[in-house]
């Protein structure tokens, strides 16, 4: 199968591979594509396979990156998906293989991203970056890691920003930071303000509107970063149910 680039001129009517078929994302995923769209404008390239399947890349200059990042002249891979029956088919390495292309072709020195040091939901399996050539040059805590591929040895050293090394101020109860960029985050907020109502736990969401504000955000992971009585709990976007089981055992 070939891969399609997704541009502003087809994104209207070409499928994003994000929740694909679920009807009560359907307005998150618009506004995804309408936060891609804008991205474009600034760089931002994504492919996806030729079919009705999650199998993507989509990346973009760091500078351009909505994540607390110092990467100059690197390229940022927001996200990398290959699902289901399409695993193990070379599609990972294919895609990754064009973000290098473009990385180099432009003259940067590097290909960053975020993994974790286990297997987790929503971030990239670290043992394939690995494969890949790339290293991990820094970590936050809990358990994020940058890991970075570089062809430039004279290329600066890529790092997270200083504002996820430092306590955040974010007040009692919960509090998530997000973006548009994920329409499952987007979709499940009302549900987790609905659990948190009912134990009458103080709840705050914070929309990251602007590229500012993302890279001076306290978490990495600025799509979806959940964090209870100041701490940061966990980048998961949770069901209503698990939600409800972690306010209970944090009572």
């Amino acid at each position: 199968m070939t891969y399609l680039q997704i541009t502003k001129e087809n994104i209207k009517q070409e499928h994003i591979c994000c929740a694909l078929g679920a009807k009560q994302y359907e307005q998150a995923v618009r506004d995804k594509k309408q936060w891609l769209s804008e991205r474009m404008e600034e760089g931002l390239v994504l492919y996806r396979l030729n079919d009705r399947a999650k199998v993507f890349i989509e990346y973009l200059p760091a500078e351009k990156a909505w994540i607390p990042l110092n990467a100059p002249n690197y390229m940022y891979i927001n996200c990398l998906w290959v699902s289901g029956r399409h695993k193990d088919n070379g599609h990972s390495k294919q895609l990754l293989d064009k973000c290098k292309a473009d990385a180099q072709a432009l003259g940067m020195d590097g290909i960053v991203h975020i993994v974790s040091k286990k297997k987790m939901p929503y971030l990239s399996d670290k043992r394939f970056f690995e494969h890949m050539g790339f290293q991990i040059t820094d970590e936050a805590d809990p358990y994020f890691e940058l890991a970075v591929l570089k062809w430039n040895d004279e290329g600066k050293h890529p790092s997270f920003a200083h504002s996820v090394k430092s306590a955040p101020a974010t007040g009692d109860g919960i509090c998530i930071y997000y973006t548009a960029q994920c329409p499952f985050a987007v979709g499940v907020l009302e549900d987790l303000r609905s659990v948190a109502k009912e134990r009458g736990v103080p709840f705050t969401a914070h929309l990251l509107t602007t590229r500012e504000e993302a890279q001076a955000a306290p978490s990495v992971w600025t799509t979806f970063s959940l964090f209870l009585n100041g701490t940061f709990i966990t980048h998961e976007i949770m069901s209503p149910g698990k939600f409800a089981k972690l306010l209970d055992i944090a009572k």
